[in-house]
């Protein structure tokens, strides 16, 4: 039974917890798998095949498949570790974040550059204005 956790009150973010940890061990092994190039060679080759040796959700396998990294996320993926299926794509973590936030390198990029996000609307759901 999970504790009360009032931080999952913020608005579109994902707190990667103890139990999510737990939801995503066998998707964040698999992401650290690729740490070696004899398996990002296999995975590259035939994803699904490579994805059906780890004991991952249907829906994690999915989110992997597809690059979404959001829902990666939402189904225990870390951040940290999920960047591991980027650089096997070539892609930089720039470019990763960029695609999770809707925006080009370019617009990410910018955004970040000049401050980031606007804390208006994402601090908590239940916020007094």
């Amino acid at each position: 039974m999970s504790l009360d956790k009032p931080y999952t009150d913020v608005p579109g973010t994902t707190i990667f917890d103890a139990d999510m940890s737990r939801q995503g061990y066998h998707l964040n092994q698999f992401c650290m798998s690729l740490m070696k190039a004899e398996n990002r060679t296999r995975f590259k080759a035939n994803e699904r095949a490579y994805l059906d040796e780890w004991p991952m959700s249907e829906e994690q396998k999915q989110a992997v498949l597809a690059r979404d990294l959001n829902r990666c996320i939402e189904l225990g993926g870390n951040i940290y570790f999920l960047a591991k299926i980027g650089a096997t794509d070539g892609k930089s973590f720039q470019q990763m974040a960029g695609s999770m936030s809707g925006m080009s390198e370019e617009q990410y990029r910018d955004m970040m550059a000049g401050g980031g996000r606007s804390v208006e609307g994402n601090r908590y759901i239940g916020e007094k204005k």
